[in-house]
């Protein structure tokens, strides 16, 4: 990134100046770590706009979708569950009524985005623009309440708002794309909750799949013991799952300074269908945002479901 090239006059005064600390440190770790700096700045000023209610697209006319018994029984378990997620859908003129004299084109399914740990949907700006500018007319933002304790629980509320997007929209499946905890909620729903009848294909970004030991003080809220290598939610997740549907892509990066150890971020599951794809050059926070990432998530979600067995291929995309 060009605005990380300030920093390259100040590299040696700081190694004069802190030897002992700045020794080891790499240009690519300055400029991840100024790229995250100027991220926070930028999403502290979106953030507010995340919190305002969203916007529905009134549904379009068309036959609706059989509900799938593993689908319904996931997502009408739960009541008022719409007071802990909201959606947000682009009303940008793109779902106009169909002309009849044109011929279809194939439709792409929804994509859901869901958002981290103490976020909202405003850390998709830049991903839903890039996802719309190639195609993907049908973007929807989840917004999970900030109070939210417990990742089943949130599981349960995406479950019976992807069945209400797919009852909306007509589709009989959803592409998911989650950011950090938002990316375990969906995996959640998929494994446990029979979601694999809905989701597509499933990207996560910077998700703690076996766990991260980052800041212990954390621990005194409920959702970040979750999050510990070894919890309940994980050990729930590590267990058997034959015939998942759902295709995984994990996209991880090795100056993620959320993911201790870094490769928490990947999914090793023997049952389930995950490519995981290595991230040179960018921490946690740009996940979501760079160009290149979204480029990546764009294949992913191009791609035709293979019909193999569980596959873990590992691909690479560098951005520094």
């Amino acid at each position: 990134m060009k605005v990380t090239r300030v920093l390259y006059p100040f590299l040696p005064l700081c190694q004069r100046l802190l030897p002992s600390r700045l020794a080891g440190l790499s240009v690519a770790l300055l400029k991840a770590t100024a790229l995250e700096l100027a991220i926070l700045t930028g999403h502290l000023l979106l953030y507010p706009s995340g919190i305002v209610q969203e916007r529905r697209i009134p549904a379009l006319p068309g036959p609706t979708p059989a509900r799938g018994t593993r689908g319904a029984q996931a997502s009408y378990g739960v009541e008022g569950a719409d007071d802990g997620l909201q959606a947000d859908i682009e009303a940008d003129g793109t779902h106009e009524t169909p002309d009849p004299a044109r011929l279809p084109a194939p439709a792409h399914p929804p994509v859901v985005l869901l958002h981290g740990f103490i976020d909202n949907r405003s850390v998709f700006v830049l991903l839903r623009r890039n996802l719309a500018q190639h195609g993907r007319q049908r973007v929807e933002s989840l917004n999970y309440s900030p109070l939210t304790c417990d990742i089943r629980i949130a599981a349960e509320l995406l479950g019976r708002h992807i069945e209400e997007i797919c009852e909306r929209t007509g589709s009989a499946r959803v592409d998911i794309v989650g950011h950090s905890l938002g990316g375990l909620i969906a995996r959640y729903y998929v494994q446990r909750l029979g979601g694999d009848h809905r989701v597509r294909t499933l990207v996560t970004l910077g998700t703690p799949h076996s766990g991260t030991r980052v800041a212990p003080l954390a621990n005194a809220h409920p959702i970040v013991r979750q999050m510990r290598p070894g919890s309940p939610v994980l050990e729930e997740l590590a267990q058997p799952a034959p015939g998942c549907r759902t295709r995984f892509v994990s996209f991880w990066s090795d100056l993620d300074h959320l993911m201790d150890p870094l490769e928490s971020a990947c999914i090793d599951h023997p049952d389930l269908l995950a490519q995981n794809v290595q991230v040179t050059g960018i921490g946690h926070l740009a996940l979501p945002v760079h160009p290149a990432v979204a480029a990546g998530i764009r294949q992913a979600l191009d791609a035709e479901l293979p019909g193999t067995a569980a596959t873990a291929d590992t691909g690479g995309l560098t951005v520094a």
